[in-house]
């Protein structure tokens, strides 16, 4: 009797924790590695909607994120002197989209409850090596243990690793397209009482929000424009998010001071990772490592997961190469709507000059409530039409 086929998967994020699930579902024997000794987090809040909350719903684990959800009354949009330049509750603007809005964080340690029995998983560890054939991966691990995978996942994000390893550390970093900002997530002390709430303080080139988390917490997080990119050391991220925060808004500033100096802050570059194809022979990225979208797209996570639920599904189709093949078919004009509204969003989001800040400034504090509704929900149509090309 042929044993199970067997996948290893670098990276326990959202992209490798929602394979390992898919995968395991369909009786593959799963090993997970991941180079971190703890699970890893983003640390930004982020909305479940779309392509994400369809795959969730079929894995029966929204029960669970509703467990964890952070509900938002009332958004407050500022400019640099306060002045308020727009107030929504989106609950009551978008009544027919369904949405769950929660921490990375608490996403990850989801789907890290629904597979940890079903996998062997492996913390602090990372593929070392591997080699292909038509047949099957050889891959070494970094503790030395050598394996016989039918398939090797890369879901170790937009840095990917294995990526460099499979594709070459040059070609890699020329599918890495930099949109020329960067963020930096953290949790602090709630110092100005917006409980459930969120405010968001704009300045040209940069913008703060903070979400209520309740419980006296605030979750944090800046975009700014940049022209350097590249690892911030964790000691060096403090500082550079004190000099951002300076430039926005004295309440930026003064929140900032309620976060102890060796408190971990996420900080990245907005990066969006495009490329040709996204499997070698036996080997396929996913997630951030194949298709980061970044961000501001809002779908990174929700199309990792439901990249991980189309995987599974062909390869319980067909022969390994077919399926690799059929999943990139199926996801790559979803992966690449998506990119090119992050490409439009970026400067929409977050302007660059003083002439589009204050034209963004103004539109939003003129627009009426049924152009904004409009405009929101145009946002929302591409990712109700990719969950309805996965289904």
């Amino acid at each position: 009797m042929n044993p199970s086929p067997l996948a290893v998967i670098a990276g326990a994020g959202v992209a490798g924790l929602s394979c390992a699930w898919w995968l395991s579902q369909a009786g593959w024997r799963v090993v997970l590695a991941e180079r971190a000794t703890h699970l890893r987090d983003g640390g930004y809040m982020m909305g479940l909607s779309g392509p994400g909350l369809y795959t969730a719903r079929r894995m029966g684990l929204v029960p669970a994120l509703r467990a964890v959800e952070r509900e938002i009354g009332e958004n407050v949009y500022r400019d640099r002197r306060g002045r308020e330049l727009m107030r929504i509750r989106y609950r009551e603007l978008l009544k027919q989209i369904e949405w769950i809005t929660l921490k990375r964080t608490d996403l990850v340690s989801v789907l890290y409850d629904a597979v940890r029995d079903r996998c062997d998983m492996r913390l602090g560890m990372t593929v070392a090596a591997c080699r292909a054939d038509s047949l099957g991966v050889d891959v070494t691990l970094s503790d030395g243990r050598m394996l016989r995978a039918d398939l090797l996942v890369g879901a170790d994000g937009v840095h990917s690793a294995l990526r460099e390893q499979v594709f070459g550390a040059d070609d890699g970093a020329r599918r890495v397209e930099q949109l020329g900002y960067r963020y930096a997530a953290y949790d602090v002390e709630d110092a100005i009482g917006l409980s459930h709430d969120f405010v968001s303080y704009a300045a040209v080139g940069q913008q703060v929000e903070y979400h209520g988390l309740g419980g006296g917490r605030l979750a944090a997080l800046h975009v700014w424009r940049s022209h350097e990119h590249g690892a911030v050391p964790s000691a060096a991220r403090h500082a550079l998010v004190a000099e951002v925060a300076a430039r926005t808004h004295p309440e930026a500033a003064r929140i900032l001071r309620h976060l102890p100096a060796d408190a971990p802050i996420a900080l990245d570059d907005l990066a969006m990772i495009d490329m040709p194809t996204w499997h070698r022979g036996r080997i396929v990225l996913l997630g951030d490592a194949a298709h980061g979208l970044s961000l501001i797209s809002g779908q990174g996570a929700g199309m990792a997961m439901a990249s991980a639920a189309v995987l599974a599904q062909e390869l319980g189709r067909q022969p390994v190469s077919q399926a690799l093949l059929a999943h990139d078919r199926r996801l790559r004009p979803i992966v690449q709507r998506l990119q090119q509204r992050s490409r439009k969003l970026a400067p929409v989001y977050v302007p660059a000059a003083a002439w589009s800040f204050a034209l963004r400034n103004a539109a939003m504090r003129a627009l009426p409530r049924m152009l904004l509704r409009r405009y929101f929900l145009s946002g929302l149509k591409s990712e109700l039409e990719a969950a309805a090309a996965l289904a």
